[in-house]
């Protein structure tokens, strides 16, 4: 009988776009592991869109809510959470993934983001204005808080998810952070 990684939660960081779900569904398949977008466990949890939380309970109300299905969610063991673009803009957010996990920061450029969000429908901080200056300004806020949490880094330069997830968990094993062992 194979041997199956022995991990803890694996946190996918980036930016809005960069693959954050569809990546970890193959990576937490690769390793065995569970799956869970945080976004979408916050709309299962509150009954509605993120764009309806972000009208009514603005930005900060959002946030609450994802520090709080993070925290949860991180109890867990064997599982893979992508987080939201955003969720490394609270302090205690990145405290918690630090502490308690491996966190691997998908790294995307603006103009691949510009490319993979479409419209923006559904994303409440893409609504209105001009996209690209957006995601420029989210990019150049968040991407130091990327850089600096992360364990690992992938550069994604438009690979497909599987090949993606097959590097993180090369990278994985090379660093150490993910080792083979008895169950």
């Amino acid at each position: 009988m194979s041997e199956e990684p022995q991990v803890f939660c694996l946190f996918m960081i980036g930016p809005m776009g960069s693959g954050k779900s569809t990546v970890g569904r193959h990576l937490a398949s690769l390793l065995h592991c569970d799956f869970v977008d945080s976004d979408a466990e916050i709309e299962t949890r509150a009954g509605a869109d993120i764009p309806w939380i972000f009208d009514v309970e603005g930005e900060d109300g959002f946030r609450r809510r994802e520090a709080s299905v993070l925290q949860e969610l991180s109890e867990q063991t064997r599982v893979v959470i992508a987080t939201g673009g955003g969720a490394v803009v609270t302090a205690a957010n990145r405290e918690l993934m630090s502490r308690l996990g491996v966190v691997i920061y998908l790294d995307v450029s603006v103009a691949q983001q510009v490319k993979r969000t479409g419209s923006g429908e559904g994303r409440p901080l893409l609504k209105g204005g001009d996209r690209q200056a957006t995601l420029g300004r989210l990019m150049a806020e968040r991407e130091p808080l990327y850089r600096e949490l992360a364990d690992v880094i992938i550069s994604d330069g438009g690979s497909n998810a599987r090949k993606v997830a097959r590097q993180i968990q090369q990278a994985l094993e090379d660093r150490g952070l993910l080792v083979r062992g008895a169950n």
